[in-house]
């Protein structure tokens, strides 16, 4: 796509995402409520660009926006849990089979195990462990009460996070708010690398591995 034309697509999203707009309201809570199952939806990206369509305003519905991110990933994560708790051998055969399924829940048991509600907190901002996480929760039974504070806790967090990078870009472009979002990726990418690389690190003093570098048969006893 040329430069010019991207240029005007996002003029034109920009336009549409204000606290006046309905689409900013649906975009706010959908998004991060289907991201629960669907990690490729991208609800990250989506609440960060509100942030940066609204920088200019000073509008207290911004508020509603950040709190309908949070309630839609909560939603999204207790939906998780109730599939798992009440369609467990479909979400099985589902989402959790073959080898890296396998993987992921023997991860996300043993994870949860060690950390309890701290790994449903961290979990939202580990990459391909959110999913794994909250159907395992359901799966094996995990105090649904002690989940929904969890899971209110690390939603809070991170749409709140995500809304403030994006405003942040926003503020540094104000005229150019391709540039603002552009920035506050960047912001997240960083963070996101700087998390990964701190979390590979402890990995190799912590006894349960991440989903995707855990190799070991989860049929074997520990």
């Amino acid at each position: 796509m040329p430069v010019t034309s991207l240029v005007i697509s996002l003029s034109f999203l920009f336009s549409e995402l204000d606290v006046t707009s309905l689409t900013s309201y649906l975009v706010a809570f959908v998004l991060p409520a289907l991201d629960a199952l669907l990690p490729v939806v991208p609800s990250e990206t989506a609440i960060i660009t509100l942030g940066v369509a609204t920088a200019g305003s000073a509008d207290p519905r911004i508020g509603v926006l950040v709190a309908l991110a949070a309630a839609g990933a909560w939603c999204g994560d207790n939906f998780n849990y109730l599939l798992g708790r009440w369609f467990g051998p479909w979400v099985v055969r589902r989402f959790l089979s073959g080898e890296r399924g396998t993987r992921q829940r023997a991860w996300a048991e043993r994870s949860l195990d060690h950390y309890g509600w701290r790994l449903i907190i961290a979990c939202r901002f580990i990459p391909g462990g959110r999913t794994a996480v909250t159907l395992t929760c359901g799966l094996i039974g995990y105090n649904h009460r002690s989940f929904m504070s969890a899971t209110a806790v690390a939603a809070a967090i991170w749409s709140s996070y995500a809304f403030f990078i994006g405003r942040l870009g926003g503020k540094a472009f104000e005229d150019k708010p391709w540039a603002g979002l552009l920035l506050a990726l960047g912001v997240v990418l960083a963070v996101s690398a700087l998390v990964e690389a701190f979390r590979r690190l402890r990995g190799r003093r912590d006894p349960s591995p991440s989903p995707q570098e855990d190799r070991r048969d989860p049929s074997r006893k520990e």
